[in-house]
């Protein structure tokens, strides 16, 4: 099966069972500040759990954009020396808001992966909460699964919450046993053991319980089915490779950069680290981008520049030519493009943004590549094996140059980074930002700005009720003179009757995007 008929499958399997088959919600939760990024299938669903929202269904099913970067869910460094991480991954799920419960949900499991997917049922192991009978008693006695091939364990892998209070459960994991080559040959070794013999590949989520300040679980009155597993993963399993890389998800997109490199991805494992972070990376940041978040120097956007600058970095390592990555951006939308409309749609501003993305940081990226490697030579000449903390911040805080890439240059390197001196750095150079800034007096304000305020012309914010407006031109400053017109190639500030861009104000930098009439068009940087 390629991974279209595997998503496919999930969800058709799951329309026959009476669940409504739910559109991806964008990567950007929905009135939720606590995430950054959606980052699992639930989120779109998190006031249906709590019991706010009435959707007028009770079993859904999705495949879920997600994106794991920057916050508490993390997995940006990781992408790429792992066969499994990724920053943008596809989350299969079904839900049940207070409808079916564990039997159900867990035959269903059983079901998909066995006679739809075939997977080997020999070798599909299965853990639990540690207290949770009843489902350790449906998976003995309805499913047939020998004792010694289900598990029990503790809180920590197999009991999930939404957060300190509220909503939680005991889940059951189901685990593909992967041979003895892939393990850690301990007599005991099963589903928890931190070798890779067992992998997880699917969650079973029973949110029963509402947990109190004190500790306490209540029993829902109604409780929930929430399930996840990464169709990434699964792919790689039915396809029956050990890596997810090795999946027609990302052949096409090696293809490319094997074709632009001249190299070949699995002759050596340096080179194949690039492949990997580029291949990754261009999915995240043409999926980010298409729902509407744009580099800059906070909050999503900063994360995406952050990517979009890891994946450059290792292009180089590569020796890629400049602005390659608009072209591996381009092959991401060829290969997921049939199952997301969205991104053909925005394929012009994709090209756009990385373009001017990759243009900004190839000033500063061989430059200061020079002065992180000369400062690690000299360090190992000294017989050290730390990056000093104020060192990796000055590379951020003169030419860029992330936290994230300093630690992949470093790890190549068999050095660490001082992440505390890094982060006292970060907090010296705040509190001089704060005891620097003077505010937003009119003294501010440049003449040739003063003189459109006196004409009575204002830009009228549109930007909280979409991404996109049509608008006049109603001002163009250029050298710092209001001018007519423009040349091409030229910078300048266009004045806008109205705009949806937010400007930098408040500690939050302004939006990135691009201005375009029929004759022009401008890169809002």
């Amino acid at each position: 099966m390629n991974f279209r008929e595997i998503r496919n499958a999930f969800l058709e399997y799951f329309r026959k069972q009476d669940h409504r088959i739910v559109e991806s919600s964008s990567l950007v939760p929905r009135n939720d500040p606590t995430l950054l990024f959606t980052n699992a299938g639930m989120v779109q669903f998190k006031g249906a759990f709590l019991g706010e929202d009435n959707l007028g269904y009770t079993r859904a099913t999705t495949s879920q954009k997600c994106v794991r970067a920057g916050g508490k869910h993390n997995d940006l460094e990781n992408v790429g020396y792992t066969p499994r991480h990724h920053t943008f991954f596809e989350m299969l799920g079904n839900f049940s808001f207070g409808d079916y419960f564990k039997e159900e949900a867990i035959l269903w499991s059983w079901e998909l992966l066995t006679e739809i997917y075939k997977l080997p049922a020999e070798k599909l192991h299965i853990s639990v909460y540690k207290e949770d009978d009843e489902a350790y008693d449906i998976w003995r006695e309805k499913i047939g699964i020998p004792s010694e091939r289900i598990v029990r364990l503790g809180e920590k892998d197999n009991f999930w919450a939404m957060g300190d209070t509220g909503p939680c459960g005991p889940c059951s994991e189901i685990h593909i046993d992967q041979g003895e080559k892939m393990g850690c040959g301990k007599a005991g070794c099963a589903p928890g053991c931190d070798c890779n013999r067992f992998l997880e590949i699917w969650n079973l989520v029973f949110t029963q319980f509402d947990r109190s300040a004190d500790g306490t679980l209540t029993p829902l009155p109604k409780p929930n089915i929430d399930t996840g597993m990464g169709l990434e993963r699964i792919t790689a399993v039915v396809q029956g490779v050990t890596s997810n890389y090795d999946t027609d998800l990302f052949k096409g997109i090696m293809g490319f950069i094997e074709e632009i490199s001249g190299r070949k991805y699995g002759d050596q494992t340096k080179q194949d680290v690039a492949f990997r972070v580029i291949s990754d990376h261009a999915r995240a940041v043409t999926f980010l981008i298409s729902d509407g978040i744009m580099p800059s120097n906070e909050g999503r956007g900063y994360v995406l520049r952050r990517i979009i600058r890891r994946a450059i970095r290792f292009g180089q390592s590569l020796e890629l030519k400049d602005l390659f990555l608009k072209g591996v951006c381009n092959r991401v939308i060829e290969v997921m493009g049939p199952d997301y409309p969205e991104l053909i749609r925005s394929r012009s501003l994709v090209e756009g943004v990385v373009e001017s993305e990759e243009r900004r940081f190839a000033d500063t990226l061989n430059y200061s590549m020079k002065v992180l490697d000369d400062e690690i030579r000299n360090l190992k000449a000294k017989g050290e094996e730390i990056l000093p903390g104020d060192l990796a911040f000055r590379l951020y805080d003169t030419y860029g140059l992330s936290l994230d890439i300093v630690e992949d240059v470093a790890r190549d390197e068999s050095m660490t980074i001082d992440i505390s001196g890094y982060e006292a750095a970060m907090s010296r150079q705040r509190l001089l930002s704060q005891e620097s800034w003077k505010g937003s007096g009119e003294e501010e304000i440049p003449a040739v700005f003063r003189a459109l305020l006196t004409k009575g012309l204002a830009t009228r914010f549109l930007g909280y009720d979409g991404l996109t407006v049509e608008a006049g031109v109603v001002g163009l400053i250029a050298d710092g003179k209001e001018v007519a017109s423009l040349e091409a190639g030229k910078e300048a500030q266009v004045i806008l009757d109205q705009t949806s861009f937010y400007a930098t104000a408040g500690g939050q930098a302004g939006d990135t995007g691009r201005l375009a009439n029929s004759g022009a068009a401008f890169m809002v940087t």
